[in-house]
């Protein structure tokens, strides 16, 4: 598969500052229980759980149809796509949002139906998302344990 990092990076860049916008707490590369990895999930303000899969090109969407296993693991789902995307050649099914996004900001460009997951596992999810979200700070802020100019 022929991929364009810059622009998943900067798509998934847009998704971020969106999400960060939205108040809503979110991962990249988010891994399953299954093996595969999310490009973001996030936990909303009302504690749904959004997955977002970012697609760099339509080479890239068309070698992955990956997507359709992501469902059983949110309660939305996204596909965020640059602007410039043939968002025409997206699915247009109900389940699938779609997220425009440059590396500065996103929309969303069409809602997603929820499909709300049972209690157990939203909160196996939840828990996974939190307890990857504090391995990755304490990697972050190093053996200390301190943010810089947190107690200031």
């Amino acid at each position: 598969m022929v991929e364009r990092p810059e622009i998943t990076q900067q798509v998934t860049r847009g998704v971020s500052r969106l999400f960060t916008d939205l108040k809503w707490s979110h991962v990249t590369e988010m891994p399953l229980r299954t093996g595969r990895r999310v490009d973001v999930m996030a936990l909303d303000t009302a504690g749904g759980i959004v997955v977002v899969e970012v697609k760099s090109d339509m080479a890239d969407y068309l070698a992955d149809r990956k997507w359709h296993d992501y469902l059983d693991f949110c309660d939305r789902f996204y596909f965020a796509v640059a602007p410039d995307f043939p968002r025409e050649m997206l699915p247009d099914d109900p389940l699938c949002g779609v997220i425009l996004a440059d590396r500065y900001e996103a929309v969303i460009a069409r809602e997603a139906t929820e499909a709300r997951l049972n209690a157990a596992r939203r909160k196996s999810l939840t828990l996974s998302l939190a307890r990857t979200a504090a391995r990755r700070l304490t990697h972050l802020i190093g053996e200390s344990g301190d943010l810089p100019g947190a107690y200031d």
